[in-house]
């Protein structure tokens, strides 16, 4: 398992950082690709639980969210989430008995962790993208400064919570969701958070004071976004979300906390360093 793991972040990790840095339509179209690839995991997920998903509705509805996200126009963004959750409601009443509320509530709330949650790393990306730094590794623009921090702020999450809950975890955290989270693992990956969003923001040349902050703010939520994850899979009774990613399981197990972070970076970034 754990050769598998390695095996596909050092795969994984260079492609990621080209990506990240080129920027652009190719970014854009990896974002989409992972985004329909988890919408499709949460919709096999819930049809073991004989939830029926509107599948096609919501391809088309997270799409539409990230081309409105990929325009900067986070405004028309909104309004196409509130249009798709129209379309679940109505989808419902026009097919007579064959959708139930539960079908509806579990494909809005699809389109909102997942469309939702993606279309923002595409607004954290561009957010200042005509802005370049200049730091000891190289130039890159602020927008991809910027998702960094989310990164390597929820990766040193992770990390430093396994380790330290491996070895001094003792308090169980949420064990109704996730049995294996403890509460010295959890301040283990909030402090990692810290650290490395802290020792980030040097490099990017960022207030030491607002780096301290988006690390405390992304440890404290990098974990609910997991264990959130955590609790749809124990609902459907599925331990991975997918196969796709040898040691990591799918696209929503690697992508779990990202999803609560990003979007809490780009709104501390545009409510407190671009004012």
């Amino acid at each position: 398992m754990l050769g598998r793991r390695v095996l596909t972040a050092v795969i994984g990790i260079p492609i990621t950082i080209y990506v990240i840095h080129y920027g652009e339509w190719l970014f854009a179209a990896a974002i989409l690709i992972l985004t329909l690839l988890a919408w499709h995991e949460f919709y096999t997920m819930l049809r073991n639980k004989n939830i029926k998903v509107f599948y096609n509705l919501g391809i088309l509805m997270n799409a539409l969210i990230l081309g409105c996200a990929w325009l900067g126009n986070s405004q028309e963004m909104t309004m196409t989430f509130v249009f798709a959750t129209l379309l679940c409601l109505v989808n419902m009443v026009v097919s007579g008995n064959k959708f139930t509320v539960a079908d509806v509530a579990f494909s809005i709330l699809g389109i909102t962790y997942i469309g939702v949650g993606f279309s923002h790393l595409l607004l954290l990306r561009y957010t200042d993208s005509s802005l370049y730094i200049t730091t000891s590794v190289g130039t890159l623009s602020m927008g991809a400064s910027y998702l960094w921090l989310a990164f390597i702020g929820t990766w040193a999450n992770d990390t430093f919570a396994y380790f330290v809950g491996s070895r001094f975890g003792r308090r169980k955290l949420c064990p109704a969701i996730s049995p294996a989270k403890t509460v010295e693992g959890s301040i283990g990956g909030l402090v990692g958070s810290i650290l490395a969003i802290t020792l980030l923001g040097l490099l990017f040349k960022l207030p030491v004071s607002h780096s301290i902050a988006m690390g405390l703010v992304v440890g404290v939520i990098a974990p609910i976004g997991d264990l959130a994850e955590s609790a749809i899979k124990r609902f459907a009774g599925v331990k991975d979300s997918g196969k796709l990613l040898p040691g990591h399981g799918g696209i929503l197990d690697r992508f779990d906390s990202i999803l609560f972070t990003v979007p809490i970076v780009y709104y501390y970034i545009h409510m407190f360093l671009l004012r």
